[in-house]
């Protein structure tokens, strides 16, 4: 029998809070999950559910409130800046917004030449130029883009920019935060594609963080529900596509757009708005707008449960669990 990898990544109760310690926004309200080596982990949900806050903690652009972010077994968070400033080079992350992602008073050479400098590779300026060029050519750009302004280059390859200095120092794992957001739709699949090519080519681990549903089901292998700051359900991608085990899930997975206009009609409808993390509701975060709540849902805060291999949900309703995935 092969043993299964060890995490590259793991998440253990993760909290960050925002705010006076008398009335925290709960940005992220005790997450726990652990990405394998080689793995894409899709994390959706709707906006204000936390996901980018777990991938800035993660990368400890900001600081956790508790829990551990482990990297290799190692705690992240526990690291002197010292120590973390060298990890960098193996952790990095794909920002939202190209536009402003860029430094416009750098040349783009210079832009991937900083982090080659930051983290002392490919010295000297022949074989840093190399390198930049190579950069370039791997994400579809050529290696006289190297001399232009951010602002002589479209969206998409403003994109692809910010995907070449992620690349450039060679990292392991990639926070993808939802790079395709900002994007129109017909560059959009550009850059699908070339994040699943260098993926496969590279052996790159990704956090991908999106709210298109079409998107993760296409490049994850896991996929990751959050609200409200927690974890809803974890599955499988075609696990939970065919049979999602909770609520929420099924109520996103059913918002998708469908060309079938009586299809529509059926669909479950969230309603109102997400709570504020600032007094999120009691027991079970998600009663509020669920078509299913009960009144012990205020009560007791679900565990995650494993609800068949890999699949795990946080609803206190077992009896829906049938009928959901039916």
């Amino acid at each position: 029998m092969n043993a299964v990898p060890p995490a590259l990544i793991e998440v253990r109760g993760l909290k960050k809070y925002f705010g006076s310690s008398a009335r925290p926004v709960r940005a992220v309200d005790g997450v726990s999950f652990a990405i394998a080596p080689g793995e894409t982990l899709g994390l959706v949900g709707e906006s204000g559910s936390g996901k980018s806050t777990i991938g800035r903690a993660l990368l400890r652009l900001i600081e956790r409130s508790s829990g551990q972010l482990l990297y290799r077994g190692e705690d992240i968070g526990a690291l002197s800046d010292e120590r973390m400033r060298r990890l960098r080079s193996k952790l990095q992350i794909i920002f939202q917004d190209p536009y402003a992602s860029l430094n416009p008073k750098m040349r783009i050479g210079a832009v991937l030449g900083e982090a080659l400098a930051t983290h002392g590779l490919h010295r000297g300026a022949a074989a840093r130029a190399r390198r930049i060029a190579e950069l370039l050519e791997t994400v579809g750009l050529r290696a006289e883009h190297a001399r232009c302004f951010a602002h002589e280059f479209s969206g998409g390859q403003r994109q692809r920019i910010g995907v070449a200095r992620a690349l450039a120092v060679e990292p392991e794992f990639i926070v993808a935060d939802e790079p395709l957001s900002a994007l129109d739709l017909s560059i959009q699949a550009q850059i699908i594609n070339l994040l699943a090519e260098l993926r496969e080519r590279l052996g790159l681990t990704l956090l991908f963080i999106s709210h298109d549903l079409d998107v993760v089901e296409y490049l994850c292998e896991r996929v990751l529900v959050l609200y409200l700051g927690k974890v809803m359900e974890v599955a499988r991608t075609e696990v939970l596509f065919a049979r999602p085990a909770h609520p929420y899930t099924q109520a996103l997975l059913a918002a998708r757009p469908r060309p079938d206009p009586d299809a529509a009609l059926a669909r479950p409808v969230l309603r109102g708005e997400i709570p504020s993390p600032i007094a999120p509701p009691s027991g079970c975060v998600f009663r509020t707008r669920c078509a299913h709540a009960i009144g012990a849902c205020a009560q007791t805060v679900p565990a995650l449960e494993e609800v068949s291999a890999g699949h795990y949900s946080a609803c206190i309703r077992k009896d829906l669990r049938a009928q959901i995935a039916a």
